[in-house]
């Protein structure tokens, strides 16, 4: 019977589409969170007033509930009462209200967005941690040289950060493979999978009382997590410390 289960599994022609959209959520998501956190880190790890106000600024969408965020968002959306579709409309940005929420695709970037946003504060604070161990007179050292501050950033301040670059990108990417609550909120209502990653589709088998087939999707998500983190740590080595 157990070997049955992954058969039905594979049989479910929405499956690809799932697994590719997963993985197209995961590097999506850790991608731009790792880039805007490197620019938002470097900011806040100058000394410039009211930085430490802006330091706890970053910090709401982390102590915030994601689910509470996921619904300001999705309710904002909404084509005749939501705050933002009445922006994109008076801005001129869409000619009427469009319903978000209504489309796969639309309610899938729209996930992604909020998968950034609520991402980014571990992600920077991770980085910002990482930046207050790189020596002071290394990069003084560089500007001494001529190395303007591009080449200084690449080369010296960069290289330092391999190992909280390297924490933060494989617990992002862990988190938000895992991740249940924004694509429950802004897509579980929809009928189809168009929307769905392998998280959201267990859940969609559990819902149906289908626990055998849940059982062997989240064992194949497992697998997935573990070979993706196995090859991550041998090829980035996160112990490693920068040159």
């Amino acid at each position: 019977m157990g070997f049955e289960n992954y058969t039905t599994l594979f049989e479910n022609p929405a499956l690809p589409g799932v697994i590719l959209r997963t993985l197209i959520w995961v590097v999506v998501v850790v991608a731009v969170t790792v880039v805007l956190s490197l620019a938002i880190a470097q900011l806040l790890n100058k000394a410039f007033p009211g930085r430490r106000i802006v330091r706890m600024i970053v910090v709401i969408p982390w102590a915030a509930s994601v689910v509470m965020t996921t619904m300001v968002v999705y309710y904002g959306l909404e084509p005749f009462i939501g705050i933002f579709n009445k922006f994109f409309v008076d801005t001129g940005i869409i000619s009427e209200p469009y319903g978000f929420t209504k489309n796969p695709t639309s309610a899938f970037i729209a996930a992604i967005v909020v998968a950034i946003f609520v991402s980014l504060p571990f992600t920077t604070y991770t980085l910002l941690s990482g930046l207050a161990t790189v020596p002071a007179d290394v990069i003084e050292a560089a500007r001494v040289d001529g190395a303007g501050p591009i080449r200084t950033y690449f080369q010296i301040v960069l290289p330092q950060l391999r190992s909280a670059l390297a924490v933060a990108v494989l617990i992002n990417g862990i988190n938000v493979f895992n991740s249940l609550p924004i694509l429950r909120v802004m897509a579980g209502a929809m009928p189809g999978n168009e929307a769905d990653t392998v998280m959201t589709l267990i859940f969609k088998y559990i819902d149906r009382g289908q626990y055998h087939i849940s059982s062997a999707l989240s064992v194949i998500g497992f697998i997935i997590v573990m070979i993706i983190v196995a090859v991550y740590v041998k090829v980035v080595n996160p112990l490693k410390q920068g040159d």
